[in-house]
């Protein structure tokens, strides 16, 4: 098995006892992004206020190439970046022009949409529809889209909790309109985490993902694709979305004719810095999002392999590997979840825990060696 230790160096050394397992969670940073890191530090040094001519004209659409290469998006210019997915959420819903908004999701989302849902219901500014994320739900998710009674479908294309991996987008896609209904796809578990192939859908859905996570470039790197003719004008809005709109007359508020309509205001873009140069690094290795997959994939095996001598023998796999995308982490649920991340981490050895789920996540910067030492370690859990 090939290993990649070599460019993960920094963070490796930083706490070289630890076994960190929870790539799917806080994605250790490669070397390259502290090159990203300090070149952003001095541009601004450097070039002052000139820097956002450096970002906006070589950062931002190099950024925006390597996410239309990654998901196969035919224009570069439908992408939009912003500090969080989170901004995007709501300018989305935003752009919708009416109230309430009528949203039909599952109960397999993450916090950041579940939350804002929960508090726009109270508010009245949405009224929600929720799918159980459960055996054949997608059946039932495509079943309520044809009904015509929402404006806005929101669904992850890998579920956080489980690592499901979400199929039927295809036939959700086919019901978006400008008008509405819109698909909006949380790609986060998705990008750079599994093969994607969006330029089906790239006409009639939102894709939303970010850096914190497979992309290994940290925070601070929401991304964004606006189908075309979708949301024009979001109401929620900042001046950086005007930039080719400034011969309107006085008083008209002009957007972006691309993905850019979805933008705020100032931001630090850091992100989009290691995010560029951790892409870079990528190419110039010949690493691909198959190349990490084949990689997990062997790391997956000899930990399933494993795991028969462990209490966690005695969990649920809820995402076993089987045919098509398989998620980056795996999902154990159990009673005994919470205690088992607890008596992990006291060993230094970290994965996550979601309600009585454990998810231990798989990436570059393990070997075969790291997953013989997890497995001792799992193998000092017990049920009791």
């Amino acid at each position: 098995m090939a290993s990649y230790k070599h460019l993960f160096q920094r963070s490796l050394a930083a706490a070289s006892d630890r076994l960190h397992f929870a790539a799917h969670s806080h994605h250790l940073w490669p070397d390259a992004s502290y090159v990203g890191q300090v070149a952003a530090w001095q541009d601004a040094a450097r070039l002052a206020d000139r820097k956002w001519g450096r970002v906006m004209e070589e950062l931002w659409p190099a950024a925006q190439a390597h996410v239309a290469r990654e998901i196969g998006l035919p224009d570069p210019a439908s992408v939009a970046f912003a500090g969080n997915t989170h901004d995007f959420l709501i300018r989305i819903v935003s752009a919708r022009g009416k109230a309430p908004v009528r949203i039909l999701t599952t109960d397999g989302e993450f916090h950041s949409f579940r939350r804002q849902a929960a508090r726009w219901v109270e508010s009245g500014r949405v009224v929600l529809e929720t799918v159980p994320v459960g055996e054949g739900f997608e059946a039932t998710l495509v079943e309520r889209a044809l009904s015509g009674d929402h404006d806005l479908i929101f669904v992850s294309q890998v579920m956080f909790g489980t690592g499901h991996v979400t199929q039927g987008l295809d036939r959700l896609a086919a019901l978006s309109r400008p008008d509405g209904p819109w698909l909006v796809v949380d790609g986060y578990h998705g990008f750079m985490g599994v093969e994607t192939n969006f330029a089906p859908l790239a006409n009639s859905a939102f894709y939303l993902a970010g850096g914190y996570k497979y992309a290994m470039a940290g925070e601070g790197v929401g991304i964004l694709h606006a189908p075309p003719g979708f949301g024009l004008r979001p109401e929620i809005t900042g001046w950086y979305a005007e930039f080719d709109d400034l011969s309107l007359p006085a008083g008209q508020v002009g957007y972006a004719p691309d993905a850019r309509r979805y933008l705020g205001a100032t931001f630090d873009p850091s992100g989009l810095y290691r995010f560029v140069a951790v892409r870079d690094m990528l190419a110039d290795e010949g690493i691909t999002t198959t190349t990490v997959s084949a990689h997990v994939a062997a790391l997956r095996a000899q930990l399933l392999g494993g795991i028969g001598e462990t209490a966690l023998d005695e969990a649920e796999l809820l995402n076993p590997p089987g045919e098509g995308p398989q998620a980056r982490f795996l999902a154990f649920r159990s009673p005994h979840a919470a205690r088992w991340q607890e008596s992990l981490v006291a060993q230094d050895v970290i994965t996550d825990v979601r309600g009585d789920v454990l998810r231990i996540g798989l990436s570059l910067y393990q070997d075969a060696r790291d997953v013989d030492a997890l497995l001792a370690e799992l193998g000092r859990l017990h049920t009791r």
